[in-house]
């Protein structure tokens, strides 16, 4: 499937056409070049979830951790900094990677072989007029 973004506008759209398309899938992996949008995207996804928090990148603390208006966990993980994929068994990504909460990850290339088979592949390509399109699998 593919959902394409014109501008910042259609965001609160894909982000629920994406949810409505992966059903009960809550682990979801985002490939895009830097600046092709994937924080963006994740936090529009969060507010239609219902994130009371702010949604920021995670790229120093690595993981953010949001509430949903229901009291729930929304993990935000970002993989960029991280050099060896031993790293990421230091901060426990096995737990939100088997818990039942939604789960966002940016640049998941270096822990692709340890992803559950039922994540959500989320490619972001932005064309010349600065248009996004989502491709999901």
């Amino acid at each position: 499937m593919k959902i394409l973004i014109k501008d910042k506008r259609h965001l609160a759209g894909a982000a629920k056409q994406l949810l409505k398309h992966t059903g009960d899938n809550k682990l979801f992996a985002f490939y895009g070049s830097m600046g092709a949008g994937k924080t963006t995207i994740i936090k529009a996804i969060c507010k239609v979830l219902g994130a009371v928090d702010i949604v920021s990148s995670p790229t120093f603390t690595l993981v953010n951790e949001y509430r949903t208006l229901k009291g729930e966990a929304l993990y935000h993980i970002d993989f960029y900094r991280i050099k060896k994929q031993e790293e990421v068994f230091d901060f426990g990504v096995e737990e939100y990677l088997s818990g039942d909460s939604y789960c966002f990850m940016e640049w998941p290339e270096l822990v692709e072989e340890i992803l559950p088979p039922e994540t959500v592949i989320v490619r972001i390509t932005v064309d010349n007029n600065e248009q996004r399109t989502l491709s999901i699998s």
